[in-house]
């Protein structure tokens, strides 16, 4: 009993210093930035400023901007943070590059490198998957080949997000192709803006191009910049993955026009349908996944140790899959034949388009659906491997095309 009066002793003493702090400091006149890969100098400054505090990672060690706090206690500070709407907090939950560099890069690597990730001034993308290795990463193609202090790279990668504004990009590249494919990749965090990278927009269903072409040819990376060590790169990349998916799974992209497109409850009360008994079930159990999803997402989080990697994570990255498809169709009914237009004119048509195509982006981005179940059935429930003839061949004799 002394220990949870403790416990709740500090926990309040936090959420009092956490609260002081943002009333010294908050304003609330921080603007959100229209482009997540190109932020405003006061986001930076004010991301800079939370970093400074202790707020940007409170679980990591103090020697690493952090405070050492336990994960519940970090969570205290993420709630007072949403509760004015100030951005910046508990990045040790959701910026993959940060957490995964402290995990796995080498110590001149992470002080040139983790600052100013955390602070926002680095800007880095995903440069894994390949035109024949998307959904078995293992089976990655570009070569990573060494000369002297650096190694050379060639190869293609594909659906890359921010390609064209990234500094960095976290690159799983092939450096053995004499052992089986999980043992012969290695993880650089490899210099975007260089001769020998080359990025191509891929025009998306929604009329974007988030998603990039990136085509290697004799570019270099330092040796000095090898995540986890040589040949080891599957086991960072685990790691990034887990990150990855933990943010997929708790918080999607929003409406592309109006806020209250987002909420489905407004949004059926503002057309007048919120007594129609069919829908309030679809909302019931839309909102049902959505609490039972934050509450699976809360249990990976405390189960994800720096380093590691959950397989819990896919439930939560499937779930959100699934909750934004029925978002989706939900959105949609409500909407009614207003679905079938688009533009600023008719932003809830409008909105309900995007989000239903942009729901595709998470069944497939960080692992498709149907590697999330196998992630799930072989790792969660324990069932038999599905068979891999090449898992345990040199990857030089691996047959592809």
């Amino acid at each position: 009993m002394a220990d949870i009066e403790e416990t709740n002793k500090a926990d309040a003493a936090l959420r009092t210093e956490v609260r002081a702090w943002l009333d010294a400091n908050w304003d609330g006149t921080l603007q959100p930035d229209q482009d997540k890969w190109n932020l405003s100098a006061a986001t930076k400054a004010w991301t800079a400023k939370v970093l400074d505090a202790g707020w940007a990672v409170p679980t990591w060690p103090k020697d690493w901007f952090g405070r050492a706090l336990s994960a519940e206690q970090a969570d205290i500070i993420a709630e007072e943070f949403a509760r004015v709407g100030a951005p910046g907090a508990r990045q040790d939950k959701s910026n993959l590059a940060a957490n995964t560099m402290l995990a796995f890069g080498g110590e001149a690597l992470k002080r040139q490198m983790i600052p100013g990730l955390l602070k926002r001034e680095i800007v880095q993308c995903l440069l894994y998957s390949e035109p024949a290795a998307g959904s078995d990463l293992a089976g990655v193609r570009t070569r990573a080949e060494r000369d002297g202090e650096d190694y050379i790279i060639n190869g293609q990668k594909v659906w890359t997000s921010g390609a064209a504004h990234a500094d960095y990009g976290m690159l799983l590249a092939r450096t053995d192709w004499d052992v089986p494919k999980h043992k012969g990749v290695t993880f650089f965090f490899f210099p975007m803006k260089q001769p020998g990278v080359e990025v191509r927009p891929l025009r998306q269903i929604t009329d974007e191009s988030h998603f990039n072409e990136v085509f290697i040819t004799n570019a270099r990376v330092p040796a000095a910049n090898i995540m986890g060590g040589l040949n080891n790169g599957w086991r960072v990349l685990q790691t990034a993955l887990a990150y990855e998916r933990a943010t997929m799974g708790d918080r999607p992209r929003g409406a592309r026009i109006s806020a209250t497109s987002d909420d489905l409850i407004a949004l059926a009360r503002h057309y007048g349908r919120l007594e129609d008994t069919a829908l309030r079930q679809d909302l019931a159990a839309v909102l049902s996944l959505r609490k039972l999803n934050a509450l699976n997402n809360a249990r990976a989080q405390a189960n994800l140790e720096q380093g590691t990697s959950s397989s819990v994570m896919s439930l939560g990255k499937l779930a959100m899959s699934r909750i934004l498809h029925e978002e989706a169709r939900v959105r949609t009914a409500i909407v009614g034949a207003e679905s079938l237009l688009e533009g600023p004119d008719h932003p809830f048509g409008d909105d309900a388009n995007f989000l239903a195509f942009n729901a595709y982006f998470t069944s497939i981005g960080g692992g498709t659906d149907q590697i999330q179940r196998n992630i799930i059935s072989e790792r969660v429930l324990n069932l038999p491997k599905e068979i891999e003839v090449d898992r345990n061949v040199p990857f030089r004799q691996v047959r592809s095309g």
